[in-house]
């Protein structure tokens, strides 16, 4: 099967659909030649409504710690954003409820092995650092600490969603070291 084939189904996907809110509307973006993977969460009530990945403030705030303007985020050649969870999820008492677990169990395997220019890859959050790097233990923070030892791989960050702005102030190390060497990172892989 072709990745046109499979990003079809994937797009046409109902399997979770008595658990969603607003009904299946898978969303994701998916290259044969893209270089860089965005492996994140699940995506928000405004991402669902647009069906545009990251088209939020979160988006606004990953597309500026990598260093990339929209027409290059967007660019599927380019990069691929694959999340645990294709279909938002609904809400919770402070923010998205978690994915749905069966995108990650059906779908992503077979995504991820036609993905095979990918040459850097970024973790987002606790779920999909769970499903990428299952070895780890400890919170998202201890993860994030450890970056450099994922390099030249993928770097594990925390979600970039405006409820962590608390989280940033108490990291300044992030803003400091992680994010100069994740914007080379990107810049070098894309050349």
């Amino acid at each position: 099967m072709s990745l046109e084939q499979l990003n079809a189904e994937v797009r046409a996907c109902t399997l979770c659909e008595k658990f969603l809110p607003l009904g299946p509307r898978p969303i994701l973006q998916i290259g044969e030649h893209a270089r860089i993977l965005i492996a994140g969460q699940a995506p928000g009530k405004r991402t669902h409504l647009s069906g545009q990945p990251f088209d939020d403030p979160s988006g606004e705030r990953l597309r500026d710690w990598m260093g990339l303007d929209k027409a290059t985020f967007y660019d599927a050649s380019k990069v691929a954003i694959l999340p645990m969870g294709f279909c938002f999820p609904g809400s919770g008492k402070s923010g998205d409820l978690p994915p749905r677990p069966e995108c990650a169990e059906k779908w992503r395997a077979k995504l991820l092995r036609e993905l095979r220019a990918i040459k850097f890859t970024l973790i987002i959050g606790q779920y999909a650092l769970a499903q990428h790097l299952p070895d780890k233990k400890g919170s998202v923070t201890d993860i994030v600490k450890s970056w450099q030892t994922h390099l030249p791989a993928a770097i594990p960050l925390p979600h970039p969603s405006p409820r962590n702005n608390i989280w940033l102030k108490k990291n300044s190390w992030f803003e400091s070291e992680l994010l100069p060497e994740l914007k080379h990172r990107v810049a070098a892989v894309l050349r």
